[in-house]
């Protein structure tokens, strides 16, 4: 069985995500989103928030490509949650250059701590490279229109939250 792991705070989950899921989801038989519990962040919403999110947008995703989607919190090394999950396989999204060095590092990184577990870089779709949670969070929160970057439910989370109704 081929598992791989998605990680990332999802604070919130975007459309720029919900791409990556996609096309992973494909590839795999079970692919595990990582939720990562990164307390340093102060993320916009609680760890039951965003996993709920996320379980509610992967279910249908799960149905579409009979791929299993779990999703999974996690507050340890990358490497060891991969383990964890059964993962042979890390997926990563890119959006830019920038994104790439960050990536590059984290991969050395864990090639040094378990060269078995390979990583797979998804290049994000053209219409969602610009997509980036903090920048959702940013707009949101300054009363912008950000439906185009997030699912209605997600949307409708950040104004309940923010306030911006």
């Amino acid at each position: 069985m081929r598992v791989a792991l998605y990680p990332g705070t999802f604070d919130p989950i975007t459309l720029g995500h919900i791409d990556i899921i996609s096309r992973a989801s494909i590839m795999v038989d079970k692919l595990v989103i990582g939720v990562a519990i990164n307390r340093d962040k102060g993320p916009l919403f609680s760890l039951e928030e965003r996993v709920a999110m996320i379980e509610a947008e992967c279910t249908k995703l799960s149905e579409q490509t009979g791929t299993v989607i779990v999703v999974h919190p996690f507050e340890n090394l990358l490497i060891d949650c991969a383990h964890d999950v059964g993962a042979q396989i890390i997926v990563r999204g890119l959006r830019a250059v920038a994104d790439f060095e960050y990536e590059f590092q984290m991969v050395g990184m864990n090639r040094a701590l378990d060269a078995s577990v390979e990583t797979v870089f998804l290049m994000a779709d053209a219409r969602r490279q610009a997509i980036a949670s903090k920048l959702v969070k940013e707009i949101a929160r300054l009363g912008g229109d950000v439906s185009k970057f997030v699912t209605p439910l997600v949307n409708e989370a950040l104004k309940d939250r923010l306030g911006t109704h």
